[in-house]
């Protein structure tokens, strides 16, 4: 059998969870990939065959989404032309997490697609949103990447199709402890924006990962540090707590190693304000941004805030199994049309 994954690369969680599923998919067949996106500090340790510009969005240095250089990025018709050329008739069964190019390759040729995404969550009503939910966003839910067959991942299983986040093996082995720093990761704000805030804070050390710094560097109570896989998880298990966007992996990874986790979902950024509403709801903390008034939250997360428990088991393999048992329906109901779920 031959497998076709095709995942997004704006951003480190898609490419990190790809790094879980990969090892089982390779078991039960021969496994192409495809990678789009050009916003990503992880690497494959696996063949990338197929790397698309695909469609990213540029994060600024002061928590919004750069609009200007992600729409000089944009290459329409170079996207147009992978969608038509790429040879998804090739494969027996082709995965997708939140990538568009395969996605509409698949509908264009009426291939089977099956969505392997937190962003494929979200087709459920039942998915936490914001009081003021997003006509535009919510439709690129569904049409940005859209896939026949649906298995999401949230932090909660919001819907039967839903499930607990996949979190790394190089995460499960780690004894946290408590040392006095907190781990940031904001790679939508610079320094130059961010360490007045931090500075203020002076109570606890800031391990702010960057990739603008190749080596360590010092200022004041702030260390700067490269974006390593290695460093970054040596500084998570040993630290206070995480200060972060409004991403999925990393709060769930902070939040299974029983870490408080502060949460600044980049501004216009729907789909992060959704996952900050949702981990509210479980009890964590978010901020909407950074202002005058951030020292005073700041020190509130700090001092009185505690970490959220969640229960997220191990359940790679079981989800690798049930997209193989997927193709096994696809095969015996050729003529039937396919569901979703």
């Amino acid at each position: 059998m031959k497998i076709l994954f095709a995942i997004q690369g704006t951003g480190n969680g898609h490419l990190s969870r790809a790094k879980e599923i990969i090892p089982f998919l390779l078991k039960y067949a021969d496994v192409d990939l495809l990678v789009s996106g050009t916003q990503s500090q992880i690497e494959l340790p696996y063949i990338v065959k197929y790397k698309k510009r695909g469609i990213s969005f540029t994060p600024g240095v002061d928590g919004k989404i750069d609009y200007r250089h992600t729409i000089k990025n944009l290459k329409p018709w170079e996207f147009m032309k992978d969608i038509y050329q790429l040879p998804v008739a090739d494969y027996d069964l082709v995965l997708n997490d939140f990538e568009p190019i395969t996605a509409w390759a698949c509908k264009l040729k009426g291939k089977e697609c099956v969505s392997l995404s937190h962003q494929a969550s979200f087709l459920s009503t039942q998915t936490p949103r914001p009081d003021k939910k997003s006509v535009w966003c919510e439709k690129l839910f569904r049409h940005y990447a859209p896939c026949s067959h649906h298995i999401g991942f949230h932090f909660k299983n919001y819907d039967q199709f839903i499930k607990t986040p996949i979190i790394r093996n190089d995460v499960r082995v780690l004894e946290p402890t408590q040392l006095n720093h907190i781990t940031v990761y904001l790679p939508a704000y610079s320094l130059d924006f961010l360490a007045p805030f931090l500075e203020k804070v002076e109570d606890v050390e800031w391990h702010v990962f960057t990739k603008n710094h190749l080596t360590d560097f010092h200022h004041r109570n702030i260390k700067l540090m490269p974006i390593t896989n290695e460093g970054y998880l040596k500084s998570l298990a040993s630290s206070l707590g995480l200060l972060t966007g409004g991403g999925f992996e990393a709060p769930a990874e902070a939040t299974f190693l029983n870490k408080k986790v502060l949460m600044i979902p980049i501004q216009g950024h729907y789909e992060q304000l959704c996952n900050s509403v949702a981990f509210k709801n479980l009890g964590g903390s978010y901020v909407k941004n950074i202002n005058l008034d951030f020292k005073v939250k700041l020190n509130q997360w700090l001092n009185f805030y505690a970490p959220i428990k969640i229960n997220f088991p191990d359940i790679t393999r079981d989800i690798v199994e049930e997209v193989i048992n997927l193709k096994e329906r696809f095969a015996s109901n050729t003529n039937d049309p396919a569901p979703s779920f």
